[in-house]
């Protein structure tokens, strides 16, 4: 969750207030996605090919009619995952904005109202091969009134903050055009333990080529005796156009009584579409001794 305060300062003779309202902004990683009482199917759009148009499915979730504003965010993704608002394209980043047509740009949902939210591409001659990207973002426009504005206050010099939450989320859209290719590479593979008894895989996602890369990870454990069992499972874990590798912890669950020793852990990076065959993006392994 990423939460980008805002604040509003209100001022009169001998009094201010000050009003902070947060806006928690989540890029998800489930087919379906939900923050606050809103829900959008699909999570994740990719214009590829020949493909043009889609269309987004929202469900008012909660118990009260909710009011949603539409328009486009840019991010940059850290190394680590994270993500941070930017104005303009860093350097192997292109924005999807100029291309995209979507309709409407506000909406309002009765609880458990539906609405189709239209989506269009408009590729130009032009553009340059590779992948273009902008994240959609809902936010929920509330009645921003601070409670008790109409009360007479005492203390004429008295601060006051009232934190005001604005809900949102943002999905990401993306635009791929000409050749484009993507390869991946697992590296840095290490076993460490958090808080001294839970162990957590670390480990390295390589990217090369013009275009991100998507997928699940999934861990498994060979002991020296014995079958093996998966251990640990991300999903949706991308590496996106502005940068080239980023870094992953994994907590792994192990059986009663067990630790993980005297064997070895294989990560695979797959594919998450169940409409394709299974694809391994990369693997690697890591031997554990006691």
């Amino acid at each position: 969750m990423f939460i980008f305060p805002k604040v509003i300062f209100i001022t009169k003779p001998m009094q201010i207030k000050l009003f902070l309202v947060l806006i928690p902004v989540m890029l998800f990683s489930f087919q379906s996605v939900a923050q606050g009482d809103l829900l959008i199917t699909p999570k994740r759009v990719v214009f590829e090919g020949n493909k043009q148009k889609e269309e987004l499915n929202l469900v008012n979730i909660g118990q009260d009619t909710a009011i949603y504003a539409i328009s486009f965010l840019h991010y940059n993704m850290t190394e680590d995952g994270n993500f941070i608002v930017i104005e303009k394209p860093d350097s192997g980043q292109m924005f999807a904005t100029p291309y995209l047509r979507i309709f409407p740009r506000r909406v309002t949902l009765a609880p458990r109202e539906p609405q189709v939210i239209s989506l269009q591409v408009r590729r130009k001659a032009d553009m340059a091969a590779g992948e273009y990207r902008s994240h959609l973002y809902f936010r929920a426009e509330k009645d921003n009134k601070p409670l008790g504005m109409a009360n007479t206050i005492q203390d004429t010099t008295q601060l006051q903050v009232q934190l005001i939450p604005i809900f949102g989320l943002s999905i990401p859209i993306i635009i791929r055009t000409g050749a484009v290719n993507v390869n991946a590479t697992l590296t840095n593979l290490k076993m460490e333990l958090q808080q001294d008894t839970i162990p957590c895989l670390k480990f390295t996602i390589n990217r090369t080529g013009n275009i991100s890369i998507y997928g699940d990870v999934a861990v498994m454990y060979f002991p020296e005796k014995g079958n093996s069992y998966q251990v640990g499972s991300v999903m949706g874990i991308g590496v996106y156009t502005n940068i080239t590798k980023r870094n992953v912890t994994i907590k792994l669950n192990t059986k009663p009584g067990t630790t993980l020793t005297n064997g070895k852990l294989k990560v695979q990076y797959l594919n998450n579409n169940e409409n394709k065959k299974t694809e391994v993006y990369a693997e690697g392994e890591l031997e554990l001794k006691q």
